[in-house]
């Protein structure tokens, strides 16, 4: 019997795991939000956020698990393709989204990832889909027209494109995670592709032209909270804590209590969270044809999430847990 199948299941309390873990990631776009408008550009945060992750992870395995460190060649060249390709390119295109974008319209884009995520393993890796995944694919097209409002043109290009881009990005982030661990523990896999992604940045960033005095430079928070400033280093390692590190690790301790299917499909109320913190912090809104089209899109993103199908005994828990869309323990 292995550690995960000896801890008691409570279904109640793996719910509130998940959707804890997605309150966190639908906050953390506001806060991302703020940060970019102060001056911090999208690759300097994304260097920041991967690097503040993979110390963290790096942290923790040092701790419990040096033997993580070793690894082989192959290996390596798995974590940086999902490190450069999937964790850089998804936090950097994300973040040019929101800068043009409202966060819960940026969300909806870059969640399309499900949507590939499932046409890939069936074109690609043969895997059997179930039927309902072509009407989630209309629904989200659908929706995201309606949203995106094609016919007036209301929304930013290159926000538009930047969450496609995202999206494209999150769905490689999915299959190079499911792969990667099935033979590494979560942990591990976060600090290897985080530790990829930090070196990626470190050379494409710019951080060297940052002002000597960016973290310490007072902040708004904006909206609702203009009333509050702080040093910019504050809402940088509380986007790092609790806008990556923490919520991963409350989605995968979920994943001891509930089955994949329905952690990956509560995690998807991360977009409604986004929209209702962005509402009430920073005055977002969308109207409510646009509204409609967002709900349109959810139910999709549900639906294709729970089309991918595999045979009895042909994938853990995790592989499971990565094809429904709950991403590996990294922001």
């Amino acid at each position: 019997m292995t550690a995960a199948s000896a801890v008691r299941r409570s279904p109640a309390l793996g719910a509130l795991y998940v959707l804890t873990g997605a309150f966190l990631f639908g906050f953390n776009g506001s806060m991302t939000k703020v940060v970019l408008q102060a001056g911090i550009t999208a690759q300097q945060l994304t260097l920041f956020r991967v690097l503040g992750t993979a110390l963290i992870a790096g942290a923790v395995l040092l701790v419990t698990d040096r033997a993580q460190f070793r690894v082989t060649l192959r290996e390596l060249r798995a974590f940086a393709l999902l490190g450069i390709g999937g964790l850089a390119m998804v936090q950097w295109l994300y973040a040019v989204a929101i800068a043009h974008l409202p966060v819960g319209v940026a969300l909806l884009f870059e969640y399309m990832a499900v949507i590939i995520v499932a046409l890939v393993a069936r074109v690609v890796f043969k895997e059997r889909v179930h039927p309902r995944l072509w009407w989630a694919i209309a629904a989200v097209l659908a929706g995201l027209a309606v949203v995106a409002q094609v016919w007036d043109s209301n929304l930013s290009v290159l926000g538009v494109l930047a969450g496609l881009g995202a999206a494209c990005a999150y769905a490689l982030y999915f299959l190079a995670g499911e792969r990667s661990v099935a033979g590494r523990p979560p942990m591990a896999v976060a600090f290897w592709a985080a530790a990829f992604a930090t070196a990626f940045w470190l050379v494409f960033s710019g951080w060297w032209t940052m002002p000597a005095d960016t973290f310490t430079a007072e902040v708004s928070y904006g909206g609702t909270l203009d009333f509050i400033a702080t040093p910019m280093w504050l809402p940088l390692v509380a986007m790092v804590a609790l806008g990556a590190f923490a919520p991963f690790t409350l989605i995968f301790m979920s994943l001891r209590h509930l089955s994949a299917t329905a952690s990956g499909v509560l995690a998807s109320s991360e977009v409604l969270f986004a929209f209702i913190v962005a509402w009430l912090w920073l005055g977002e809104t969308l109207a409510p044809l646009q509204l409609a089209g967002a709900t349109v899109v959810f139910v999709g993103i549900v639906g294709a999430q729970t089309a991918r199908e595999r045979p009895p005994g042909t994938a853990t828990d995790a592989d499971d847990a990565f094809a429904l869309g709950v991403p590996p323990e990294v922001p």
